[in-house]
Order: structure tokens, then sequence, then C-alpha cells
């Protein structure tokens, strides 16, 4: 149930990535567009949208010889979905468990 999500918390844990994710919001944009919002080369773009792409956070589909990214809208719900459950409480909570061990009464 976590391993998915680590690999998405793990691309989100680096800042040009999460500026990435949030410039994506806006719609759909080509990597010539994102390249020229940051002080990085064009090997170091395709870096992290490797990571951004692979934990399935982010689209990617080629269009002439330019890659156009847009946000996975699934992907983003699923998280939203996974981030209120271990966040909040209910009957299958994990949180149960430790509390039936009992080693902090």
């Amino acid at each position: 149930m976590y391993k998915g999500y680590v690999l998405i918390f793990k691309a989100l844990s680096d800042e040009t990535r999460l500026k990435i994710v949030e410039m994506l919001s806006c719609g759909e944009m080509c990597a010539c567009d994102l390249l020229e919002s940051f002080q990085i080369t064009q090997p170091t773009l395709s870096y992290h949208m490797k990571i951004l792409t692979e934990c399935g956070l982010v689209n990617g589909r080629k269009e002439g010889s330019w890659m156009r990214y847009s946000t996975n809208m699934k992907s983003v719900e699923s998280i939203k979905e996974f981030w209120e459950r271990i966040t909040t409480e209910h009957e299958n909570c994990i949180c149960k468990t430790s509390k039936e061990m009992g080693k902090c009464d």
C-alpha cells in the first residue's frame, strides 16, 4: 500500500520538482517553457521529469522535438485519498493496532 506513494513523496521532496508540479497545475506545458523558468540545463530538466513521470505524478508526450508535460490527475486524486486515509482515524487504522498493544498505557 505504501510503496507506490513512497516514490511519489520522494519525487516531491525536491524543490525543483515541487515547483514543476505547481507550474503544471495551470495545464500542459512544453519542456522548453519549463526550462526557461529554472536555472538548469536541459539534461537536468529531463532528469527531474523522468522522476516525476516514473512515479506517475506527471504525464509526458512527445510533440515534434519537444516533450509536453501535464499533471496526472488520477494520480493526484489517489494521493489525496491516501493522505486523507493516513491522517484520519478509521476502523482499520494502524493507530488502533498500536493502541491495542498497550505499550504506552
